[in-house]
């Protein structure tokens, strides 16, 4: 009894010990399951971190490219921008040169349009009388023109360069009009007939009389032989009549001094 009595103390006290051995132990293991829960936890957190510098610093890299992109386009822009300001500086340059070459052209203009119309002036006097009032007050007109105000330079210049056309025109044309010529010391109504510039006749209406200008004498010449000639020339030119040549007194031109 007394040799069972000390196995089962013997056998108490091993188990007891085993426990105790088995408690510390899982302690252990549970201090070693919660480290690395500690740790795996530290790991899930830093590699969250590290995930999110990552998705940060894409993200600052495409930002980075956008804004360089940005960059390059101002760049781009700001060199046209550069080429468009120098190109209106020229302009402008261009522009400043003009005026002031109008400035020096519109000085020297006007006392050219002066002389053109003095010597037209002049012209006309020394021309066939032929509308001579009618076109002395056509230079009249823009002679006053000049004085005004209210025409540029450009303008009074362009007024002057029409007289000369229509002018011009004369030199190209054959005409008929009506009006009174000095026969016999008396003023009559007559029919004209300019041709060009190379001779000016007139006719009475009942074709009795016949006379055409002379240069040299600087008067009206009878000319009764050109009578048939003059009729039909004055038909002609009111399209009466086919153009067909004529025979008139027309002077010969003379040599060149």
């Amino acid at each position: 009894m007394k040799n069972h009595r000390l196995k089962v103390m013997a056998m108490s006290a091993v188990l007891s010990t085993g426990f105790m051995a088995g408690t510390a132990l899982a302690q252990q293991v549970d201090t070693v399951l919660q480290e690395g829960a500690e740790k795996v936890a530290n790991q899930k957190a830093s590699q969250q971190r590290v995930d999110k510098i990552a998705d940060e610093a894409y993200d600052l890299l495409q930002e980075y490219k956008t804004v360089n992109k940005q960059i390059e386009g101002l760049r781009v822009y700001n060199a046209q921008l550069d080429r468009q300001i120098a190109n209106q500086n020229q302009t402008i340059a261009d522009l400043q040169e003009s005026i002031e070459n109008a400035t020096l052209m519109e000085r020297q203009i006007m006392p050219l349009t002066v002389r053109m119309l003095d010597g037209l002036e002049e012209f006309v006097k020394l021309d066939l009388p032929f509308k001579r009032e009618e076109r002395l007050q056509a230079i009249q007109d823009v002679r006053e023109n000049l004085d005004s105000s209210r025409f540029s330079a450009a303008e009074k210049f362009r007024q002057v360069l029409e007289l000369y056309d229509i002018e011009s025109e004369y030199s190209r044309t054959v005409d008929q009009f009506e009006g009174t010529a000095e026969i016999d010391g008396q003023e009559r109504q007559v029919n004209f007939l300019r041709v060009g510039r190379i001779a000016l006749l007139y006719q009475t209406p009942n074709q009795d009389i016949t006379g055409v200008w002379d240069d040299e004498a600087n008067a009206w010449q009878q000319a009764n032989e050109f009578r048939s000639a003059v009729s039909k020339g004055i038909r002609i030119a009111k399209k009466q009549a086919a153009i067909d040549i004529l025979t008139l007194p027309i002077p010969a031109p003379e040599a060149a001094q």
